[in-house]
C-alpha cells in the first residue's frame, strides 16, 4: 500500500480514505522568437555548425524547464485553487500605532 501525505500541511492521507489531489506544475522559460530577416535566410548555417563541431563547442542547451508533482488533501486543494500564487501570504497588515 502506498503512503500519501499532503505536501502542504503534512496530513496523512491513507490510500482511498480521503480525497487526494495531484498537482502537476511545469515552469518553462518564455521564448519570444524574433522575426526572421532576409540575412537570416541567406546565412549558411551548415557551415557555422561545422565550425562549432570542429571547435568541439558544447551544443547542449541549458535546461530551461522544470516539472513538479505534489499531493494535496482536500483542504489544501481548495486553498490552492483560491490563491495559486500565494499572494495572500505575502500581504502585510500593519497596526495603526
Amino acid at each position: 500500500m502506498m503512503h500519501y501525505s499532503c505536501d502542504l500541511c503534512g496530513k496523512d492521507m491513507a490510500e482511498g480514505a480521503e480525497e487526494r489531489y495531484v498537482l502537476n506544475m511545469e515552469v518553462a522559460a518564455a521564448h519570444d522568437p524574433t522575426a526572421l530577416t532576409e540575412d537570416d535566410l541567406d546565412a549558411d548555417h551548415l557551415e557555422e555548425l561545422g565550425q562549432l563541431i570542429e571547435e568541439d563547442v558544447d551544443l547542449e542547451p541549458t535546461p530551461r524547464r522544470s516539472a513538479f508533482r505534489y499531493d494535496l488533501c482536500g483542504g489544501c486543494h481548495a486553498k490552492f485553487l483560491a490563491d495559486p500564487l500565494g499572494r495572500e501570504a505575502m500581504k502585510f497588515e500593519f497596526s495603526a500605532n
